[in-house]
C-alpha cells in the first residue's frame, strides 16, 4: 500500500470516528480514546488535501442515519459509548476492525473496517521464514513446499545483501512469482485434502474472527457502501432490520491463475459464493526474501447485506 493510500485510509478512520462521536453525543454520553493510534490517524488527516478531506467528511455523514437504524444500540440504552481506533497489529491476530464501538456496561460492541476506494482484505506475505499454512489455517506447510520455495528465497536473500534492486532480475515472473504461486497453490490443495475445515478457516483468516461492518468510500461513484459481515450473528442487535447470517464455505471449488493476470495473480473460489484474488508483488525496491499478497474479495454470497448510501 502506498503512503498516500495509507494516509487516506487512516484519515477516513479519523473523520468517521469523530462524525460518530458528534452524532452519538446528541443522544447519549460518548467518549473517544485519544491514544497513539488515534493521533496517528489524526496526523494522516492533517497530511491529506482539503479536497480529499471534504469527500471523506461527506462519505462519513452519508451513512449515519442508516447506521443508527441498523445499530440502534449506538444511540439507545444506558451507559457510555466508547470509541477507539485499533492498531494495525490486530489484523495479524484475526481482528480486521479498524474502529470499535462498545458499551462496557452492557458488554455490547461492533466494529468497522474502513476502506477508501478499494476492497482489499489483507496484505499477507510469503517469506523465507513465514509459515502461511500455520498462520492462515493452523496446518504447518509441508516439506515439499519448503523445498520448492527455499532456493528462491535464498537467492533473494543474496540479492538483498548485495543491495540489488528487483529490476536486476532478468525474469522476475518466471524465477520468483510463478514458482512461489505454484508452491502456494499446491500447498493449499494439500492442506484441504488433509482437513475439510481449511476452506472455512481460510476465509475466517481473510475476513477476521469478529463480525464487522465494512465501510467503503467510493469517490468516483459518490457513494459509501456498508457491507455486513455477520458470521456470528453479532450485528444489528435490537434493529428492525434483519441482518442475514454470513455463511462460511465448506469446500474449495477451484484454485488457478487469473486468466487476465496470469503473471502474478491466483484466483481461489469457494462454495457459498466466495472468491478471492491473490496478487503477489514485491513491496520494496530492493530485493528481499519476502513478497506481499494484495488479497481482494471478487465474489461474495448473494445473502450478504450491502447498503449503498449516495452522496
Amino acid at each position: 500500500m502506498s503512503v498516500k493510500s495509507n494516509d487516506n485510509g487512516r484519515a477516513f478512520e479519523y473523520v468517521f470516528i469523530n462524525v460518530l462521536k458528534s452524532e452519538i453525543e446528541k443522544k447519549r454520553p460518548v467518549c473517544i480514546s485519544e491514544d497513539e493510534h488515534y493521533i496517528a490517524s489524526q496526523n494522516a488527516w492533517n497530511n491529506i488535501s482539503g479536497n480529499i478531506q471534504q469527500k471523506l467528511i461527506t462519505a462519513s455523514n452519508a451513512v449515519i442515519i442508516k447506521l443508527f437504524e441498523l445499530e440502534p444500540n449506538m444511540i439507545k440504552g444506558a451507559g457510555t459509548i466508547e470509541l477507539n481506533i485499533q492498531p494495525d497489529t490486530q489484523g495479524r491476530l484475526g481482528d480486521v476492525r479498524d474502529i470499535v464501538v462498545k458499551n462496557s456496561s452492557t458488554q455490547w460492541e461492533i466494529g468497522f473496517s474502513m476502506k477508501h476506494n478499494h476492497f482489499a482484505v489483507k496484505h499477507s506475505r510469503l517469506s523465507h521464514k513465514l509459515d502461511f499454512g500455520k498462520e492462515w489455517y493452523n496446518i504447518p506447510c509441508g516439506q515439499t513446499y519448503w523445498n520448492s520455495v527455499r532456493p528462491i528465497f535464498e537467492k533473494l536473500k543474496e540479492l538483498k545483501n548485495d543491495r540489488k534492486e528487483w529490476n536486476a532480475l532478468p525474469d522476475k515472473i518466471g524465477s520468483v512469482y510463478k514458482p512461489l504461486l505454484n508452491a502456494f497453490m499446491t500447498e493449499v490443495k494439500h492442506a484441504v485434502s488433509r482437513d475439510p475445515n481449511v476452506p472455512r478457516k481460510m476465509v475466517e483468516y481473510l475476513l477476521g474472527i469478529y463480525d464487522f461492518w465494512k465501510m467503503i468510500s467510493l469517490d468516483a461513484e459518490k457513494e459509501t457502501e456498508l457491507v455486513a459481515f455477520n458470521m456470528h450473528d453479532k450485528l444489528g442487535k435490537n434493529s428492525t432490520v434483519v441482518i442475514p447470517i454470513t455463511e462460511l464455505p465448506t469446500s474449495i471449488i477451484g484454485v488457478g491463475y487469473d486468466p487476465d493476470h496470469s503473471d502474478n495473480t491466483v484466483i481461489m473460489s469457494f462454495n457459498k459464493g466466495w472468491s478471492f484474488s491473490f496478487r503477489i508483488h514485491n513491496a520494496s525496491t530492493i530485493c528481499e526474501p519476502s513478497l506481499k499478497f494484495d488479497i481482494q474479495i471478487i465474489g461474495m454470497p448473494t445473502s450478504l447485506l450491502t447498503i449503498v448510501c449516495n452522496w
